[in-house]
């Protein structure tokens, strides 16, 4: 059968509800949304569409008003139709899947589904976005087809960006059904597909919040601060900077609350059963509503002073009454810095002799005593439960990955010594002499399977490229410090930036240009792309600020101007090429990471894309050739048939993008503000955009690549001056913008316009580089230039001067 999905109903306006139906939308999904008739409606109001649709429009409008945003960009709510359970319920019928996401009561929801049962469609996918009532319960009583195309799809909060998506197999679903869902979301929704049992909150709640709890309790046992366990379980441990308490402020403390409770009720032989309990305080603070980021008070919150400055306290949890707070020490902190590896950082913490690394270490020792006795229960192998964890909780290891970063056999003798109960299937694994849960063997992944006691190779999707993998097959060809040139096949080659935020230096720029040559000689095409970790990540954060920051101070402005030039001609050679070069971009792409991007033939971007050329923050310009190719990308985009233009038009929204620093919300965003054009492609799976790339690469040496011809280009020239002064002097009149800022946007006009020549003349590129140049040396020797770069490396927040 040839399913297709395209038109999806989702059946409850709430926070989870509005998520994937901007989702949906934003993947170019027709959505019927639906919630209830209010009940309150007065008699006048009871046969008007609007006061009966007024729950899900307010569920819709929260959803366009969320911050951070749900949807991509606001216009894809027109791909949503609203309506009710009344009057548009036999809509369904149009439907290819229906998703449940109502209350959290079983009886509720198999009314529900009874209901759905009546009008679907043979064939349509139904499924529930329940995060704990088993779907056996939901389903009794319904047709046999029913069931065969009933799963459970677990999205997490915010649905946008959380990539894990739980799929839960009913007792009769049809293999095909789960193979084309689990697709489904992968490929086009860009998640990162679990597989979990049928059992209490499934893999990630059920590890996830039993160590969030467990946490707590061992805090007020030990009596640690919440400032403490969020320095020992932050990012020293491959965590998010929230850690632990500032994550369950955004998740909100009630529903963290019902996700325990509910898992307490529900697990019987769960030999960790009380460590779903939160501490009374918690339960207090839920009672006063202090319930994290949507009251504003949780475990943190920010209180403003007179003067506007913002001070972060800290809830005591004796009192209950916030305090300041200043950064914990530890002495396995002090040590974790010092590392230059996750690994060694984990093990500076786990390994430590004082109280925190205490802490740390009966927390991990639980938590992966814990996970390893969830299986098979809640998954058939660790890789789901890791996998559960990183994409939901965004770690950046799981918990059997954790053990083998800190050393399994260390640990388990360090555990035993502690009086600890380690599983017997770990023992027994490390008397087998698998001393890793984890190996790589032959470019291939292995985890360990309990079941068959040996192990077994990771599958991933086969559109999936992975970097590392490839370096562990000698497909690495040449590298240095900054940057690697890898073979994926094909005679196409990636070009890999592995710098701090992956950053531009002077190394990269000889690194790239060696490599052009390397491809020109021996390839077909280029990929430029990395697999940095991290949410959102940073495909290239721009140039290294403290390199330039030292030069300037040895004032070597010719060293930086001749860097520059090196820059510029690397791009317009990559641009040049006798072959395809395509960027794959996603989270920050900023300053010359979105240079790199614009002087490539194509753009294959992650939908959660920031994009932006964002030098005017420290009060510079794009000097790598951003200027000369954001104004291409806008012009080129004119149809040559089309000859009397206003070039004021693209003039305006080019200065504006680089004047205001304008960073794209989404990859829609960025084509919306022409970093991004109509050939350039989104792909919604991060782990999809190498591979995607390289098939663009291939599309167009098939179809017979030819370079661009270097050719003039038109240009505003100096008619630019006065209407960009005009637009200047309103926005300093209103406050807008500082006399710094101003002198910045005339340099931008100024280059931008092709400098002092007529309106609408045509002028060489090496004319607009040459001016990017000589303004971007102009401006680094400005007082209040160096004052912004200084401010920005200090507290790596900008500085309006």
């Amino acid at each position: 059968m040839n399913r297709k999905i395209k038109q999806v109903a989702v059946l409850g306006s709430g926070i989870m509800g509005g998520g994937i139906a901007a989702l949906l939308a934003g993947a170019g999904i027709r959505t019927l949304l639906l919630d209830i008739v209010p009940f309150d409606l007065k008699d006048e109001e009871k046969n008007d569409p609007v006061a009966r649709n007024r729950i899900v429009k307010a569920g819709l409008d929260g959803a366009l008003l969320a911050k951070p945003p749900l949807f991509m960009e606001n216009k894809d709510v027109d791909r949503i139709t609203i309506g009710n359970f009344e009057d548009d319920f036999n809509k369904l019928a149009e439907c290819d899947w229906i998703i449940e996401v109502v209350i959290e009561n079983l009886k509720i929801k198999q009314d529900l589904l009874k209901r759905i049962e009546k009008v679907r469609k043979n064939g349509t996918v139904v499924s529930t976005n329940t995060s704990g009532i088993p779907l056996k319960k939901m389903s009794e009583g319904l047709n046999k087809e029913f069931k065969q195309h009933f799963l459970g799809t677990h999205f997490f909060n915010p649905v946008r960006y959380m990539k894990l998506l739980e799929i839960i197999p009913g007792e009769e679903t049809l293999p095909d059904i789960l193979e084309f869902m689990a697709n489904f979301g992968e490929r086009i929704l860009g998640k990162g597909i679990v597989w979990a049992k049928d059992t209490p909150n499934f893999v990630g709640n059920r590890i996830g919040i039993q160590g969030i709890v467990k946490a707590m309790q061992v805090m007020v046992e030990t009596g640690l601060s919440i400032p403490e366990v969020d320095a020992l379980f932050g990012p020293v441990m491959g965590r998010p900077r929230t850690a632990l308490f500032k994550t369950s402020d955004l998740v909100g403390l009630d529903t963290l609350s019902h996700v325990a409770k509910n898992t307490y009720e529900m697990v019987e032989n769960d030999e960790e059963k009380e460590s779903f309990v939160l501490p009374q305080f918690v339960d207090k603070m839920i009672e006063k509503k202090l319930l994290g980021k949507k009251t504003k008070s949780g475990f943190y919150k920010t209180d403003l002073t007179p003067e506007w400055k913002k001070i972060r306290k800290v809830i005591n949890p004796e009192s209950l009454e916030y305090a300041e707070f200043d950064q914990p020490e530890f002495p396995c902190l002090k040590e974790a810095k010092k590392a230059k590896t996750l690994p060694d950082k984990m093990k500076a913490v786990i390994y430590g002799e004082d109280k925190g690394a205490k802490f740390a270490r009966d927390l991990v020792s639980n938590g992966s005593i814990y996970s390893a006795n969830r299986i098979p229960e809640i998954s058939d192998t660790i890789v789901e439960i890791d996998n559960a964890m990183k994409w939901g909780f965004n770690l950046q290891m799981g918990p059997f990955e954790t053990w083998d970063a800190i050393g399994l056999q260390e640990s388990v003798e360090r555990m035993e010594a502690e009086g600890l109960k380690v599983p017997e299937k770990v023992k027994k694994m490390l008397e087998a002499g698998s001393t890793s849960f984890y190996k790589t063997e032959k470019g291939k992944v292995l985890f360990y399977d309990f079941v068959s006691e040996n192990y077994k190779e990771v599958v991933v999707s086969e559109n999936i490229i992975s970097l590392a993998l490839l370096k562990a097959k000698d497909r690495l060809v040449k590298k240095c410090d900054s940057a690697s040139l890898i073979d994926l096949g094909d005679g196409v080659f990636c070009l890999e930036f592995h710098t701090k935020m992956n950053t531009l230096n002077q190394e990269i720029i000889e690194f790239s240009n060696e490599s052009l040559d390397y491809v020109d000689a021996k390839g077909i095409g280029l990929v430029i792309g990395n697999q940095a970790g991290g949410v959102p990540g940073a495909f290239s954060a721009g140039a290294n600020l403290v390199d330039v920051s030292n030069a300037v101070k040895e004032g070597k402005y010719s060293d930086i101007e001749k860097m520059l030039e090196r820059l510029q001609n690397v791009l317009q050679k990559a641009r040049y090429a006798a072959f395809p070069v395509v960027a794959a971009p996603y989270g920050m792409t900023l300053g010359g990471g979105c240079e790199v991007c614009l002087a490539s033939d194509k753009i294959v971007a992650h939908t959660e894309l920031y994009m932006g050329q964002v030098e005017s923050g420290v009060g510079l310009i794009p000097a790598g050739g951003g200027c000369l190719n954001l104004w291409k990308k806008f012009i080129n985009s004119i149809p040559e048939v089309v000859t009397d233009v206003d070039l004021a038009k693209f003039f305006l929204p080019v200065c504006m993008n680089i004047v205001m620093a304008k960073v794209s919300t989404s990859a829609a965003d960025a084509r919306a503000n022409g970093f991004l054009g109509p050939k350039d492609r989104i792909v919604f799976n991060r782990d999809y955009l190498i591979g995607e790339a390289k098939k663009e690469v291939l599309k167009m040496v098939y179809e017979g690549y030819a370079p661009p011809v270097k050719r003039k280009i038109k240009v505003f020239g100096q008619a630019a001056q006065g209407m960009v002064d005009a637009e200047v002097y309103n926005m300093r009149e209103a406050k807008f913008i500082s006399d710094h800022d101003a002198l910045v946007a005339k340099k931008v006009a100024y280059v931008v316009s092709g400098g002092d020549v007529r309106t609408n003349s045509e002028v060489d590129e090496e004319l607009i580089l040459k001016l990017e140049r000589k303004a971007f040396i102009d401006l680094l020797k400005e007082e209040k230039t160096l004052a912004r770069i200084d401010h920005t490396l200090k507290t790596g927040k900008p500085l309006r001067n």
